[in-house]
């Protein structure tokens, strides 16, 4: 007798064909979810495509097979993560889409996802965020990749005034969503862009770029930090130009003729690797300035916003290495702020604890909240708290990326009741503000906007969600240090 995952396999998923303004894809669908994966946004940046803006996709004339995920974009494995056996290319730039209704006339909100990877890893095409169930919730999910490291985030002379190849990307992805997410469902003035770390700070410099205006309506930005100090575009050609020195390759061409190999080099999260590229760089058009200042002086779109980070972010750091995450955030404050901020903890050891997490994640959070709200946007600030059951560990919280499992409801086989009821929880208000630019239901704990005057946030937590004061001690004394900057 067959066992059920053996029935399971051998039944056909249906086929599923949308025309797309290329050609035909064909997807599959199963369990009432149509998913085309590896759908081409721009043409293959290789050859003279590497470190141009990207070009338009070459049309094809029969169906095109989409129902597996194109390879992920170059990079290194990030620290303390196994290698994957997915191919990696720099032909890498596909999206993916997950639709419960491609075929009927409603055009239903669409949710458009950036992975995280501190813009040197990450994918698109990772379990976690693999969009069926949360498309389950009358939402068009579409997740992409994009350029990283030096693919995509390089400065040279010779390339001309060009540098965020990879933001370039993002934008290219939203077009595309704008022209064609129709026909899969989805509704082009319903668009919600969502990301976790650097796909939350990308959230964060889309909405503060004039490149990037309409092609989304909301706003989810989770753990983006964006406090950032990115180099100009005449920083980051002066390493351009010493890495293409040491790599003798002085004009476009010879750059552009590099292995794949060279280019990519030892560069990954954490690197240590002199002239590394590692994020955006302020060139002057996509990036403007500094992101904090751009939303500070409400120039940023002023669309329904939703900001947050975790309680816990670096808890997963041991003990003995809290000093190394910690140096280079006390060198940032300088040493008399540290000592002001350091005191503000009930604790030594909850300072070096929370130290890094709140510099980076928590008080950045605020901040841009508290600049969307006075903006007069609709603001929802959150510190997500919720550890799985099945992962609880002593004076551990909820740690960096830990909540994106939860966001798209891909839970672990062992996931509880309660941490199933906790996905809802995050599902149901992640798809009402995409419905509605509000995330409230009639279901759910009241979440009310942020007041900047009175700012409160909502706690999601292991024993109750409920709104809680935004600052704290800490926060406050980290924000009047860089105020004083």
């Amino acid at each position: 007798m067959m066992s059920l995952v053996a029935i399971a396999l051998a039944v056909p998923v249906a086929a599923q064909q949308v025309a797309t303004e290329s050609g035909a894809v064909v997807g599959a669908t199963a369990d009432g979810i149509a998913s085309f994966k590896g759908v081409p946004f721009a043409a293959p940046p290789v050859g003279a495509g590497r470190w141009s803006a990207p070009a338009p996709v070459v049309p094809w004339n029969a169906p095109r097979d989409a129902t597996a995920y194109g390879p992920d974009c170059m990079q290194n494995p990030l620290p303390g993560i196994k290698a994957g056996d997915r191919p990696m290319s720099e032909d890498c730039l596909t999206l993916n889409i997950w639709t419960p209704k491609p075929a009927k006339s409603a055009k239903l909100p669409v949710m458009v996802w950036i992975h995280g990877g501190g813009f040197v890893g990450g994918s698109g095409t990772l379990p976690e965020s693999d969009g069926t169930a949360l498309a389950r919730r009358d939402v068009v999910i579409v997740s992409f990749n994009y350029r990283l490291g030096r693919f995509g985030f390089f400065a040279h002379p010779a390339l001309g005034e060009g540098g965020n190849w990879g933001l370039m990307d993002q934008i290219a992805a939203l077009k595309w969503v704008q022209r064609n997410i129709a026909s899969f469902g989805g509704d082009p003035a319903k668009v919600t862009i969502f990301g976790e770390s650097a796909g939350g700070e990308s959230v964060s410099r889309l909405m503060a770029s004039p490149v990037a205006k309409r092609l989304f309506a909301r706003a989810i930005v989770a753990s983006g930090g964006g406090r950032d100090d990115w180099p100009t575009l005449a920083e980051a050609q002066a390493k351009g130009q010493v890495f293409g020195t040491r790599a003798g390759a002085a004009d476009a061409a010879a750059l552009r003729a590099l292995p794949a190999d060279k280019v990519l080099g030892s560069l990954a999260l954490m690197s240590k690797e002199e002239n590394r590229y590692s994020g955006p760089i302020t060139d002057g058009t996509i990036v403007p300035a500094n992101a904090d200042a751009i939303f500070a002086a409400g120039k940023q779109a002023r669309i329904p916003y939703i900001i947050g980070s975790n309680d816990d972010e670096l808890g997963f750091v041991p003990p003995p290495f809290r000093a190394m995450v910690n140096g280079p955030v006390e060198k940032a404050l300088g040493a008399a702020a540290t000592a002001t901020v350091r005191a503000a903890y009930s604790s030594e050891d909850d300072a070096n604890r929370r130290l890094g997490g709140d510099v980076i994640f928590a008080e950045p959070a605020l901040a841009f909240g508290l600049s969307q709200a006075r903006a007069g946007a609709p603001t929802f600030l959150y510190r997500f708290g919720y550890v799985a059951e099945g992962q609880r560990k002593p004076d551990v919280g909820a740690v960096h990326a830990s909540d994106v499992p939860f966001q798209f409801g891909n839970l672990a086989p062992d996931a509880t009741a309660a941490d199933r009821a906790a996905a809802r929880l995050i599902g149901d208000y992640w798809t009402n503000f995409a419905k509605a630019g509000n995330p409230n239901g009639s279901a759910l704990p009241e979440w009310t906007r942020l007041d900047p005057a009175a700012p409160q946030l909502l706690a999601i937590g292991i024993g109750a969600t409920a709104m809680a004061p935004a600052s704290t001690a800490a926060l406050t004394a980290i924000a009047a240090a860089r105020d004083e900057k």
